[in-house]
């Protein structure tokens, strides 16, 4: 059979292994091949984050920007009134962190300058309320983060609950990661 007029003769593309062939080099030709060092340097700053790395590269990729802050929930580090205190695991995560700030916002009844003294944090805020206005959400996020004159897009949340995410978008925040997934024992 004879290919009609338009055809370049190549192969049909009716077979799915040729189509998953294309697309396989079309996606590998625009992902950005970064040189080794630049993924060590990564991977490195990843571990002073306390994150894996496949969790930094994403938040990496979508902001374009490096993390400068952790902000936590008082949930997310399990500390409640009326008499807060840290837990081991949350204590050495927290002491293992590098070049980065660590912030809080203190869910409940729990007062910041509890949260900033039990925690060992940078700097502590109110949290907003879990089921209030969008716009008082955005508005507790951003006084959080213009104490220290932060661009949201710099900052990851860790929270505990799905409600807590709702902060990462009214807050404008690079991402955001579960407490168990980041309070994990590593993988050995």
């Amino acid at each position: 059979m004879t290919p009609g007029p338009g055809h370049n003769g190549g192969p049909p593309l009716a077979g799915l292994g040729w189509q998953r062939h294309c697309w396989t080099k079309a996606r590998a030709d625009l992902l950005p091949h970064l040189p080794i060092e630049v993924v060590r340097l990564r991977v490195r700053r990843a571990a002073e984050l306390g994150l894996d790395y496949r969790s930094y590269a994403s938040v990496r990729a979508a902001t374009g920007h490096d993390l400068v802050a952790l902000l936590f929930s008082s949930n997310a580090l399990r500390v409640f009134p009326p008499l807060p205190a840290l837990p081991e695991d949350r204590a050495a995560k927290l002491g293992a962190l590098r070049a980065v700030l660590r912030l809080g916002l203190a869910c409940g009844k729990l007062s910041p300058e509890a949260l900033q003294r039990v925690a060992g944090l940078d700097d502590a805020h109110p949290a907003p309320a879990t089921l209030g206005v969008w716009a008082a959400q955005r508005q507790a996020i951003r006084a959080a983060l213009g104490a220290q004159k932060l661009s949201g897009d710099r900052v990851l949340l860790i929270g505990d609950h799905g409600l807590e995410r709702d902060w990462c978008a009214a807050g404008g925040l690079a991402g955001y990661i579960p407490a168990d997934r980041y309070f994990a024992a590593p993988a050995a």
